[in-house]
């Protein structure tokens, strides 16, 4: 479980043929790396503005993907902050959790 983001919406994927990078960029989704907690993770952005935007987090075993997804709606309010105005359930993410199983059942 990765810190701080436990409330993510899980979506669980097994038997892929390729690694959790290559399937995220299938997904459309780009790494993204926070020097500050010297950790990569993936967005996708809804517009040319950079929030607000998906952000996943994934764990990667054989054969295995956990994404943690949840939606970023602006940045940090203030410097050395984590916290965000996030959001982790609702429509968007069913959404986008529909999208992201209707690609991968296709490949």
């Amino acid at each position: 479980m990765l810190r701080g983001f436990d409330a993510s919406m899980k979506i669980e994927l097994k038997n892929l043929k390729d690694t959790g990078r290559n399937v995220m960029r299938r997904l459309g989704y780009a790494e993204h790396f926070d020097r500050a907690t010297n950790q990569f993770s993936y967005v996708r952005r809804f517009e040319r503005e950079f929030y607000p935007r998906f952000h996943v987090y994934v764990e990667e075993q054989v054969g295995e993907l956990v994404i943690n997804l949840h939606l970023d709606m602006k940045q940090a309010s203030y410097a050395g902050a984590h916290a965000h105005s996030g959001e982790y359930e609702g429509p968007l993410l069913e959404r986008e959790r529909e999208r992201i199983l209707s690609i991968i059942n296709k490949s």
